[in-house]
This record gives C-alpha cells, sequence and structure tokens, in this order.
C-alpha cells in the first residue's frame, strides 16, 4: 500500500523544503489530499502546478492512488495557513 507518509517523501524529493501536508480522505489508503506549498510554483497556473505533482506521482495515480485532491501554493499565497 502506497502511505502518506511515502507520498510526503516523493513530494518532498522532487521539491526539498516544500510544505507537504497528506491526509487520507476515507481510511483506506487509496484517497488523499495533498497540500504542497513551494516557491517552485510561483508564476505557474493551477493546471502546470498539478501537471508537476502527477508527474512526480506517476503513474501511481490511478493505481495505489484511487482519487488525489489537490491544494498547491506559493508560500506568499499560503500566508499564515
Amino acid at each position: 500500500m502506497f502511505t502518506g507518509e511515502t507520498i510526503q517523501k516523493v513530494v518532498l524529493g522532487a521539491f526539498p523544503g516544500a510544505r507537504v501536508e497528506v491526509r487520507d480522505l476515507t481510511g483506506g489508503g487509496d484517497h488523499w489530499e495533498l497540500l504542497v506549498v513551494t516557491a517552485d510554483f510561483e508564476g505557474k497556473g493551477l493546471v502546470d502546478r498539478h501537471r508537476m505533482i502527477y508527474s512526480i506521482l506517476g503513474d501511481r495515480v490511478g493505481k495505489e492512488i484511487h482519487a488525489l485532491a489537490l491544494k498547491t501554493l506559493t508560500p506568499s499565497e499560503a500566508g499564515g495557513k
């Protein structure tokens, strides 16, 4: 099973220093909510940000990860969140 900790490690491997929060939405380990805050998103639109996340998770999406809700922010957008 692909765990929240594994998802976090994969994302942090691609975006060192990012704030990454992972939440299992159903308790079944296949529906996830992911918050990623990184300066790497500066100047990028929502679709491009999501593509960046999907590209690092690769074919896990649709297999180990059945559903993925993304919130992708820059540090300035995150403010005090």
